[in-house]
């Protein structure tokens, strides 16, 4: 049975106060806070695991490799793929520019790049340079002017554009709308397109089986699934995978080497080049551990009510300006109020214990499009509470009264 107060006293950190207040953690879309589980099995790896994988004999390597990699394996399991299909990388970001750089001889002057306003600046930006090294042209989805998106027109675009890549989030980091992804890879499954979705607000809130997304690439980090910063991975189909140019080179990713010429093992070692983050990887697992112990469907069910909740507060506080989806949301609220600067608004929730984000949140194209320089952006997980988002309405209109 799903009890949050349960569930918090497995967080530390929730516990502490922040300016002589209780913390009221509302930035989980930045980055989720930590079970002892977690804690405890970085620790562990260093005070009895501590060895490099893939390169020892002895005891200690051997159990950290055979650790690493059924860390490998249930990540595979969550996202219901095939452990070969998943690379370790420092996060989604490097995800996404693992694939972007390993197109580059997959594409030239005729190939086409769509990607959308929505997207996080990591989904952005190596696009924009790949586009640039082989002379493919850029396209951006159209959405409505609310940041929706209308699937006949985007339907119809996607058509006339018939892209080489599509790479599109599935949930929005500054708003928490979700993508409705399925009519989207369909339509560009027509021309053979690369698909990839970036996946980092998805990965924990709605835990994609990727066999049924039938997307070719798919991005994620463990620091926003309850797991250490620093690591995450990339999905892949295999034959996909494998046809990228490795994006590092160096030991472990050989097959073999001489002074004149080398050959590279097969993904995921192809891509995984010197001594990982092996303390990351065993957090990870930890918290897919963590995550798999929960009752999904109360999980769910729990953050849409915070969500409600908080939202229907919200909006009954004058010259508040929402941003967010309502109807399709995994649990993030993007707002302003009236002129005031997002970050005196975040500043002054500070000295209450309220931390939220402020600021264009690595999407100034999205915030230009909703004719803003940046907003408060408050997100929840499950460990939240009812009285959470209490304490953050009362601060908020207590600091609302400070500005007016």
């Amino acid at each position: 049975m799903f009890t949050v107060e349960k569930i918090r006293a497995d967080f530390p950190i929730l516990t502490q106060q922040i300016n002589n207040q209780p913390l009221v953690y509302l930035d989980s879309a930045a980055t989720s806070q930590k079970p002892q589980s977690v804690i405890t099995a970085t620790e562990r790896f260093y005070t009895q695991q501590n060895a490099n994988v893939h390169r020892g004999r002895h005891t200690l390597s051997e159990q950290a490799t055979s650790a690493y990699e059924a860390a490998r394996d249930k990540i595979a399991r969550y996202f219901n793929v095939q452990s070969r299909e998943i690379v370790w990388t420092k996060g989604a970001t490097e995800s996404i520019n693992l694939v972007a750089n390993g197109l580059s001889q997959q594409l030239d002057k005729n190939s086409s790049i769509v990607i959308s306003p929505l997207e996080h600046h990591a989904n952005i930006v190596p696009w924009q340079q790949l586009a640039m090294k082989t002379g493919a042209s850029l396209h951006v989805l159209p959405i409505q002017s609310n940041a929706t998106i209308n699937i006949n027109a985007c339907v119809k675009f996607l058509k006339s554009v018939k892209p080489t890549v599509f790479a599109i989030t599935h949930a929005s980091n500054a708003l928490g709308n979700i993508t409705n992804l399925g009519p989207l890879l369909r339509t560009v499954d027509e021309f053979n397109t690369i698909t990839l979705i970036d996946g980092a607000q998805s990965a924990m809130h709605l835990q994609p089986n990727l066999q049924s997304l039938d997307c070719d690439f798919y991005v994620f980090s463990a620091h926003k699934m309850l797991g250490p910063t620093g690591i995450g991975g990339l999905y892949g189909k295999y034959e996909r995978l494998n046809s990228l140019l490795p994006n590092q080179t160096g030991g472990e990713m050989i097959e073999s080497v001489s002074l004149t010429h080398s050959t590279f093992r097969d993904a995921p070692g192809k891509f995984e080049a010197g001594t990982p983050n092996i303390a990351g990887v065993l957090g990870f697992a930890a918290a897919i551990d963590y995550l798999n112990s929960l009752d999904k469907v109360a999980v769910h069910a729990h953050e849409q009510m915070l969500f409600s909740y908080a939202m229907s507060k919200l909006n009954n506080i004058d010259g508040i300006k929402i941003y967010s989806d309502i109807d399709s949301n995994i649990g993030t609220i993007c707002f302003n109020y009236k002129d005031e600067h997002p970050f005196d608004i975040a500043t002054l929730l500070d000295g209450y214990g309220v931390a939220v984000r402020s600021g264009h949140h690595c999407t100034q194209p999205l915030m230009t499009h909703l004719g803003i320089n940046g907003s408060v952006r408050a997100s929840f997980a499950f460990y939240n509470t009812v009285q959470d988002i209490d304490a953050f309405i009362k601060a908020l209109q207590e600091s609302i009264a400070l500005l007016d």
